[in-house]
């Protein structure tokens, strides 16, 4: 039977367990009456305990226009902006912890190619590195920007972050990207007189445990300032808008069974791999075990991970030179007839998806893998608005203890 159109972008190719070697396509029907977001009904999300995080993942491309909209209009920002990468010799970096530190990881090689002085350095260092390590990573000869990524703006090591690079850096000069006006981090940049805070739009900050707004939203807006793209965004925007329509066929792929799980990508693809493998553990509350790797890496040991009971997915690259890597390794593990379901995550190009740089495409495949964890939570009975009510783990990291940090005469040397 002909697949219909509007499917072509979730046409699975389920291969069963090794022993049988066989697979077959499956189309799951679905439709949209009598339901809200994600395909859910509300009462069916409020049992759940799932409306925030259903909420956040859906009102994303919502969202990113608002985000380009109110950057657009701050010609304070941009021109400030302006003038910070206007410098020779800058050395900038984007730094947050957990899913923030994820954000600077993903956009670091697009980002790294487009700075207008070749004495310029940008790199990604998480706070949690920065705040143990500090005379290791600034470093006191050269004029920094340190961008910093918050959604409430009070975790105690991006606060710590900042005071340490005015400590140790001379001219340190700060951006603050955050979703909290309320937040310690915007007060500490809205009192410095080389600051400059982004605050983004009160949805971005997200109710639910797991980042999933924020992520995007401040992934977007360092990407607009950095490299902004009208085309680029209209279609990263009609894609995502696809995807989110067709969520029962995600839904399908969430519910194979698995123990564990695999996300792999290439580039910058490498940590939105990364930023998926800890959504996943975090909605799965742990039960799922899950990793990430880049697509050449994964050969070098990862791949031991893969049994029966495993899922692979890797997200396929838009540049065609990478997309060989990705492609290769995809049917490599597919001939392997070890993993219990393959997945070449590539959309249909009918959105204009094909013509998506990797930076661009990098924030469909996000939602699309916040989107299989938050179904795979609700299969197992998890609640995705708080999968760790017994607090184990926090939404704002809790338990840090910091401590002062008086550098060394070899140090300050």
């Amino acid at each position: 039977m002909p697949v219909p159109a509007v499917w072509r972008l979730y046409r699975l190719y389920l291969r069963k367990q090794p022993e049988t070697g066989s697979g077959s396509f499956i189309v799951v029907a679905y439709s949209l009456s009598n339901s809200t977001t994600l395909g859910l009904t509300a009462a069916c999300l409020s049992e759940a305990a799932a409306e925030w995080t259903a909420r956040e993942i859906a009102q994303q491309p919502s969202i990113w226009q608002q985000i380009v909209s109110q950057i657009n209009a701050d010609t304070e920002l941009s021109q400030w902006f302006r003038v910070q990468l206007a410098e020779p010799g800058l050395r900038i970096i984007l730094t947050g912890a957990g899913t923030s530190a994820y954000i600077g990881q993903a956009l670091l090689p697009a980002l790294s190619v487009g700075l207008p002085h070749p004495t310029q350095r940008l790199e990604a260092i998480s706070t949690t590195d920065l705040v143990s390590n500090p005379a290791q990573y600034l470093q006191a000869q050269y004029p920094t920007l340190l961008i910093s990524y918050g959604r409430s703006g009070n975790s105690p090591e991006s606060l710590k972050t900042t005071e340490l690079a005015d400590q140790l850096v001379p001219d340190c000069r700060h951006l603050i990207i955050t979703c909290n006006a309320a937040g310690r981090l915007a007060q500490y940049g809205q009192n410095h007189r080389q600051s400059k805070v982004l605050q983004l739009p009160d949805a971005c900050h997200d109710r639910s445990f797991a980042m999933t707004s924020s992520f995007t939203g401040m992934y977007l807006a360092t990407l607009w300032l950095f490299q902004p793209e009208q085309s680029q965004l209209s279609k990263t925007i009609d894609v995502t808008k696809q995807l989110l329509s067709q969520s029962a066929a995600v839904r399908a792929e969430a519910e194979l069974p698995a123990e564990r799980v695999v996300f792999v990508g290439s580039g910058g693809l490498a940590g939105i791999a990364r930023e998926a493998a800890l959504k996943y553990l975090e909605l799965t509350a742990g039960q799922i075990s899950s990793f990430y790797e880049s697509s050449l890496g994964f050969r070098h040991g990862p791949k031991s991970v893969v049994n029966a009971q495993t899922q692979v997915f890797i997200l396929r690259s838009n540049d065609p030179y990478t997309a060989k890597y990705d492609v290769d390794l995809y049917e490599e593990v597919h001939r392997d007839r070890r993993a219990a379901y393959t997945r070449l995550v590539k959309f249909d190009s009918c959105c204009g998806a094909d013509s998506l740089a990797d930076a661009w495409l990098a924030l469909p495949l996000i939602v699309y893998c916040q989107t299989l964890a938050f179904f795979k939570a609700l299969q197992l009975q998890i609640s995705p608005d708080n999968p760790c009510p017994t607090g184990e783990v926090n939404r704002v990291v809790q338990g840090v203890t910091l401590y002062p940090f008086a550098p060394t005469l070899t140090e300050r040397a």
